[in-house]
């Protein structure tokens, strides 16, 4: 038996007809870059979040960098993150010619720990910015308390949690923006690449305007800006399956549910914690092999018996090849928590469209070398 580790396929074939009727709407109304279409699912998507903005950029990077540029950090400001996400993250911040500064994540969650940040800050910190990791929100009431002490903005990064929601808070209710992306593989993904600024601030969102369209707020009058933005079909796409985002993120939790279940009495692997009151949207399903040294062995074993894992994120930021050591970057603090997670992590099959047959067989065959493991 295989396993895949998307269905991205399956999923237009079961939308298919709500799919085919906007991208055949977009053709037909020649307008294929900031038309109506976008205008839409603009309007859609800011009404999910229950807030009042949302602008449709290239691709999730673009989403961050524009906001950090939206927001005037630049040159000499310092952003503090976590160094165990996607390296896009840290990249806006550099791209924005910003300094990164990194902190340790939480040994639960592997979002970022509030606890590392107050250290972190400097007179040159001008943001902080979470990462909703793997789909479970930060703890975003108390990095909230601590931007409000020191008078810092908050961008979250939620590509990975649309749909998402902590305990008594939802995604965006205590930052200055949310940035996500729509990348295929996403919870929420078109069949390509695109992103969004969800925000509740009109000069964020005009700016955002302005920036990802060559700095223009009117035809042919331009100042300097990029071209990052979302095109119409992307936007027809995304509008007929955000309709159907929250029935998904339910059959992630399931199959996640079942994972947990029968997989918690292995020795060898740690499995994904859900903070009580929180809604984990499981963009992805994680487990960490007890020792690092059994993390690529239990990874060929299931690749090898048809099972896709994949690791997410096998080399933390600071240990990439393309870290830039120096005057954009710093480590506050010892990170063991997030080279744990880096060096054990294993990502299981997970979406929406998994049988049950096929969760039980990667259930099998985790727990087959888990017993082999001794």
């Amino acid at each position: 038996m295989t396993v895949p580790f998307y269905g991205h396929v399956q999923q237009y074939h079961n939308i298919k007809s709500e799919i085919d009727t906007n991208i055949r709407e977009v053709l037909e109304s020649g307008q294929y870059v900031m038309g109506p279409m976008l205008k839409r699912f603009e309007r859609e998507l800011a009404e999910y979040h229950g807030m009042k903005y949302a602008a449709g950029v290239g691709n999730g990077t673009d989403a961050l960098w524009l906001t950090f540029l939206a927001l005037g950090i630049g040159p000499g400001d310092e952003c503090v993150t976590t160094t165990n996400t996607f390296f896009a993250t840290a990249e806006a911040i550099w791209i924005a010619n910003a300094t990164a500064v990194f902190v340790d994540s939480d040994a639960r969650t592997n979002c970022i720990d509030p606890s590392r940040i107050e250290a972190a800050i400097t007179p040159k910190t001008r943001a902080l910015v979470p990462v909703h990791l793997y789909g479970q929100c930060a703890d975003m009431k108390a990095i909230r308390r601590i931007a409000d002490k020191h008078n810092l903005l908050v961008i979250e990064d939620n590509a990975q949690a649309i749909g998402a929601r902590g305990d008594g808070f939802k995604v965006g209710d205590l930052s200055d923006a949310v940035c996500t992306s729509f990348i295929t593989q996403k919870n929420l993904g078109t069949f390509g690449d695109g992103g969004a600024v969800v925000t509740n601030n009109e000069k964020v969102d005009r700016e955002i305007r302005r920036l990802r369209n060559h700095g223009s707020e009117k035809r042919s009058c331009h100042s300097m800006g990029y071209n990052s933005r979302l095109d119409d079909i992307h936007a027809g796409i995304l509008s007929a399956k955000l309709k159907h985002i929250d029935e998904w993120n339910d059959m992630r939790r399931k199959w996640s549910a079942r994972y947990s279940a029968c997989l918690k009495d292995a020795r060898n692997v740690t499995l994904p914690c859900e903070v009580p009151g929180y809604r984990h949207v499981f963009h992805l399903y994680i487990v960490e092999t007890r020792r690092p040294e059994h993390r690529d062995p239990l990874l060929t074993f299931l690749n090898e018996s048809g099972v896709d894992a994949k690791c997410h994120y096998p080399i933390a930021i600071h240990q990439q090849e393309g870290y830039p050591w120096g005057k954009q970057a710093r480590i506050a603090g010892p990170i063991p928590n997030s080279e744990r997670n880096a060096g054990c992590c294993i990502s299981l099959p997970m979406f929406p469209e998994l049988t049950q047959q096929e969760v039980d067989y990667v259930i099998d065959k985790t727990l087959e070398w888990d017993r082999s493991a001794g």
